[in-house]
This record gives structure tokens, C-alpha cells and sequence, in this order.
């Protein structure tokens, strides 16, 4: 018996198998995966996601003709931080976060946008960076009696088996303890979740909601996007479906102190007021490092007209972090209180040095100088 004949197709299969061998490895392409996931997760609303460290054309083309390095991978790693810094002249840029191509183009961006270019450029040119999240340098503001959170982001590469990071982060000592490297979905979720927390501290709610919205989309575990998207429906005036998605947030991170800090101020514009009580009692306990919840337990107090127990709190969330301006203002408040004009004008002075554009700061400033 003759043995049977293969499909025809066979051939020209093998003879591509064959030829694949003899051409050059293809790197596989991380953005067009991070595209790929997009779609699975928002269906047709993923066409105008970014993937914040995809290059274009243009800087492909650039880095063809202008980035040399040898194959060391110490060296590649040091071109391409010659290459931002140097050749692009790179400059630190707090607002707006940008992705890849942007921050390319304005050359100025803040440590997110540094890492979406550094990870864009490091993977166009054979090294394999990633997303790293420093867990114990995390980005807080504070707006209206809510806690808007944010990440601190930097890029970590293996080089020779020893994994070392970098950041653009000026101004801040770099003694990072805790490391949690995340895959690249989940920093676009960074990404997005600090555009909209940019949104959200710029007034715009509409537009952070819908950014934050991205994000939870994108990973909809993320603890900091869905405390966000809570921030923005109690600026909407939609106590309880801020207070959902608090909850969601709590099931990722249950021991969230800042999400925890908004739940209690929900509980409070809810009337839950023991509910409220409770949970601040227990945040407490818990010796919380968040600046943020002395900072609003010192406003509760001096609500009550308690301003030694007010003052207390924010000499506590002073001890946290002496760099926000939202402490500054706390002691703004507490010598008002204590009719200390001497004092309240020193904070005030120290708040704006910290941040000149912040809006209750300024306010502040005006009532003063009248």
C-alpha cells in the first residue's frame, strides 16, 4: 500500500520554515501585544488607547541613524541614557505625564514619561527594560477634603543578572527600599490614572473620570485607579457610588490607609457618622503612614473646635512627609484658629515655596493680604 501523499501546502511551509532559520530573530513586539490586550478588554473603545512607550517612525529612523552602542549590555543601557539626556537634552517637567513619542518630542517629561521613552528606546535597541512601582514612595495630593493617589514609577533592567533601576526623579533621595516590578498593562494604567489625576487636581472631573475609567478598564484591580474614580464621583456629588468604588479598591488593597481615609470621609457626607468614627479609630491604631489621614483628623478636630488636638495631628502628618504643601496649610488653619498671625503667614509663606500654584494656598494668600 502506497503510503498517502501530503497536502500540497506542505512544501512551501517547510521551504518558509526553512528560510526563517537563515533570517534574522524577530524581537517579539511588546506594543503590539499591550494592543492586542486592549482590545480583549474594551473591545472598539481601544482604538484610541496609547500604548505610552510605543516609538514612531520618526524615532526609529533617528536611532537607526544616530544611536550607536556596542553589545555590552552596560553599554546599551548607558547609550540610551546618553541618548535622553544628552542628545535630546532631556528636562524634568512635572505636568503633564507623556508617553513615549511625546515626551520625545517636547523633550521635558516627568519620572512616568522618562520611563515610557527609556523603556520604548531600551526594547528598540535589544535590552529588555520594564516597569517598576516603588511602593514606599507613593504620590499623594489632597483637593477639597478627598486623597487623589498616584504611583511613583522607575524603569528596572537586568544587566549582566543584577537588576538596577532608573528614574528621572530630581530633588528626592534615591533610597528606595520596596520594589514590585508590573507588566505593561498595568503601567498604562499608571499612565492613565495620572492623567487623570492631573485632570482631577486641574479641576476638570468630567475629564479625569473618563481617563480614570481608562485605567480601571485596562486593570481593573488597581487599587489607586478605582480610590481615583471614587474621587471623582464625590466631586459629582455621588457620595454612593464614590463609596463603591472605594470598596472595589479595598478588595485589591484592603489595608489602604488612603482609600480607607476616603471611605471614612464618605461615611461622614453619607451620615454614617460612627461608621466614620470607627474607621478613622482604627486607620489610627494602625499607625498609618499616610500624611493625608492626620492631615484630615486635624480638620476634624478643628471642626470640633479642638485646636491643641488639631495642631497635634498636623505636627504628626509633618513627621510623615515635610515636603507637602498640604501640611503647611493644616498649620495655616490651626494658627488662624489660635488668632497666631505670625505663624499662619510662616506656613503659608512655606506652602507656597512648596508649590506656588496651589489653589488653596493662593486663596490664603489673598484673604491675608486684605
Amino acid at each position: 500500500m502506497k503510503a498517502a501523499r501530503r497536502p500540497r501546502l506542505a512544501a512551501p511551509l517547510l521551504l518558509a520554515l526553512g528560510l526563517g532559520g537563515c533570517t534574522q530573530y524577530a524581537p517579539f513586539d511588546s506594543a503590539a501585544f499591550v494592543r492586542g490586550e486592549y482590545e480583549k478588554k474594551m473591545g472598539a473603545d481601544a482604538a484610541g488607547i496609547v500604548v505610552p512607550f510605543e516609538l514612531d517612525a520618526e524615532i526609529r529612523a533617528t536611532l537607526k541613524e544616530k544611536f550607536h552602542a556596542g553589545a555590552d549590555e552596560q553599554e546599551k543601557v548607558d547609550a540610551v541614557r546618553d541618548f535622553i539626556f544628552n542628545r535630546l537634552e532631556l528636562q524634568y517637567s512635572l505636568l503633564p505625564t507623556r508617553d513615549a513619542v511625546e515626551t520625545y518630542k517636547a523633550h521635558e517629561g516627568n519620572c512616568l514619561s522618562f520611563v515610557n521613552l527609556f523603556v520604548g528606546i531600551g526594547r528598540a535597541e535589544g535590552l529588555n527594560p520594564f516597569y517598576v512601582e516603588v511602593t514606599d514612595l507613593q504620590k499623594w495630593n489632597r483637593r477639597a477634603g478627598l486623597v487623589v493617589s498616584q504611583g511613583h514609577i522607575v524603569s528596572g533592567v537586568y544587566v549582566k543578572g543584577k537588576l538596577t533601576t532608573y528614574d528621572f526623579l530630581p530633588y528626592r533621595p534615591k533610597a528606595y527600599k520596596n520594589f514590585k516590578p508590573i507588566d505593561d498593562l498595568t503601567a498604562a494604567a499608571h499612565y492613565y490614572n495620572n492623567l487623570g489625576a492631573e485632570a482631577l487636581l486641574a479641576g476638570d472631573v468630567a475629564k479625569a473620570k473618563g481617563l480614570v475609567e481608562i485605567a480601571t478598564r485596562i486593570a481593573p484591580t488597581f487599587d489607586k485607579a478605582l480610590n481615583n474614580l471614587g474621587v471623582c464621583y464625590a466631586r459629582m456629588n455621588q457620595v454612593d457610588r464614590a463609596l463603591e468604588a472605594y470598596q472595589q479598591g479595598l478588595k485589591a488593597s484592603p489595608d489602604n490607609s488612603l482609600i480607607l481615609t476616603n471611605v471614612a470621609r464618605a461615611y461622614q457626607q453619607l451620615g454614617r457618622t460612627k461608621e466614620a468614627a470607627e474607621l478613622l479609630s482604627k486607620i489610627e491604631a494602625e499607625n498609618t503612614t499616610n500624611p493625608y489621614f492626620f492631615i484630615y483628623e486635624g480638620e476634624v478636630a478643628l471642626a470640633q473646635g479642638d485646636t491643641q488636638k488639631a495642631l497635634d495631628y498636623m505636627v504628626r502628618a509633618f513627621k510623615q512627609d515635610t515636603e507637602l504643601p498640604e501640611v503647611q496649610l493644616g498649620f495655616v488653619k490651626v494658627y488662624l484658629a489660635l488668632g497666631d498671625m505670625i505663624k499662619a503667614r510662616h506656613h503659608l509663606e512655606r506652602a507656597l515655596k512648596l508649590d506656588a500654584t496651589n489653589p488653596e494656598a493662593r486663596e490664603f494668600a489673598r484673604m491675608l493680604a486684605k
